[in-house]
């Protein structure tokens, strides 16, 4: 049946009688139209997005390459199954993917829709691989919503809350984090605990991590301790897992930022970005463990569907095209500059951390960072929404802002957006609320 509420009010009425409790909304508003980096609600009230879709749309929202691709591909076909009836999109999407992949060995790559899907997927080529069942993560990762996925994920409330159990043999380490004040020693030695205490490393299939933790906070990996963790898998036949979900495609200045640490990881798994708006993911690894499956063993139904593919060969274009690891680092040292500044101004700044245009603030209370404030950030995130900007916070805590902004963004519409969380700090601060 067509919609016929026209406010948001009459549309949040329908979504609360039709859709369970468990889905969530960062914001009390409906779309009708996005460009770049605004977006307008049912209203016709613009916003400024730093969410990108939660790092989604790296190319902006409707991105002209990305639509023509699309609309190119629809009346042509819009699935077949590629398992049932091939088509070259697909092979040319994986064939650039593992051209861009870090490392000289020879590597394969499949499409799945969804980042979890390519998670649970990367424990199933690892075992097949390995012969071995243990899986390695880390405190404060999020590495999906599915059951295994959700295992593996560091972060209870609210993803693994009333699901358990979770499948077994999956085991977390420490991650290493300058403001809680865990070093890399502690991580690796973490995971040497593990070894010890709970399974041992001749059973250790992989070692899963994101190079920044997203919904951990937004917390970058010391480039040592991927160093580290390539060794340590290097000496016990484990294969290195880079979670690149949320990472990849360009969001902290190179394709994957496993690269600045000159890390090369076994196997690479990646979302988001690559479909500028599109559900694919993939799964990238050297092709002697790829092809460890055996036939009929990968695969998915919808996986690699032609509009998504043709979205993501063209988001690939336009990152090479116009130059967005390079804007992504623009924007990365724009963003902290402009939070460190606020730092020596507000005291509940606590730290200013990222890697590329990712970027995270944390607020403690008082700067006593003993007493982290998720109440800071959810005002500063509810008062930002009243004055026409899109923010999501993440951490263990819930107390860190984590800006995403599309990395097409132009430094007009950035500066906006700043300047609104500046003057809500201010506002704040002289109410005595921060």
């Amino acid at each position: 049946m067509a919609s016929t509420a026209q406010t948001n009010a009459q549309l949040m009425a329908r979504r609360v009688d039709a859709l369970p409790r468990g889905i969530g909304n960062a914001h009390p508003i409906f779309a009708s139209k996005a460009l770049n980096s605004e977006v307008w609600d049912v209203e016709g009230k613009r916003y400024i997005d730093f969410c990108a879709g939660i790092a989604v749309v790296n190319t902006g929202h409707c991105h002209p390459k990305v639509v023509a691709a699309i609309q190119a591909q629809v009346p042509l076909f819009t699935h077949t199954c590629f398992q049932v009836v091939a088509y070259e999109s697909y092979i040319s999407l994986a064939e650039r993917l593992c051209k861009l992949a870090p490392g000289s060995a020879p590597k394969k790559a499949f499409l799945m829709s969804t980042g979890a899907e390519a998670v649970e997927n990367a424990i199933k080529v690892a075992r097949a691989y390995t012969g071995r069942s243990g899986i390695i993560a880390f405190n404060g990762a999020f590495h999906g919503r599915t059951m295994y996925s959700l295992s593996l994920t560091g972060k209870v409330e609210p993803y693994k809350t009333g699901f358990g159990p979770f499948p077994g043999e999956i085991f977390h380490a420490p991650f290493p984090s300058a403001v809680n004040g865990i070093s890399t020693d502690d991580a690796i030695a973490g995971i040497e605990k593990i070894f010890k205490n709970d399974i041992e490393a001749a059973r250790v299939a992989a070692i899963f991590v994101e190079p920044v933790q997203g919904e951990g906070g937004y917390t970058p990996a010391p480039a040592d301790f991927l160093q580290r963790l390539r060794a340590l898998c290097d000496q016990h036949g484990i294969l290195l897992v880079a979670d690149e979900i949320q990472t990849g495609v360009a969001r902290t200045g190179k394709m994957f930022a496993v690269e600045h640490a000159g890390v090369v990881p076994d196997i690479i798994t990646m979302a988001k970005g690559l479909g500028g708006g599109t559900p694919i993911s993939a799964v990238v690894a050297r092709a002697d463990i790829m092809d460890a499956c055996s036939p009929g063993g990968l695969g998915s139904t919808y996986a690699g569907n032609p509009l998504a593919c043709a979205a993501a060969n063209a988001v690939l274009d336009i990152v090479e095209e116009e130059g967005l690891c390079q804007r992504s680092m623009a924007i990365g040292e724009r963003l902290r500059g402009f939070f460190s500044s606020l730092a020596k101004k507000h005291a509940c700044i606590g730290d200013v951390r990222g890697l590329g245009a990712m970027t995270a603030v944390e607020f403690f209370k008082g700067g006593d960072k003993s007493q982290p404030s998720a109440d800071i950030a959810n005002q500063l995130k509810a008062e930002a929404f009243k004055r026409g900007l899109l923010l999501l916070t993440c951490g263990v805590n819930a107390n860190v802002l984590r800006i995403m902004v599309p990395l097409t963004i132009s430094d007009q519409i950035l500066d906006e957006g700043l300047a609104v969380i500046s003057g809500i700090l201010d506002d704040l601060a002289a109410a005595g609320k921060i």
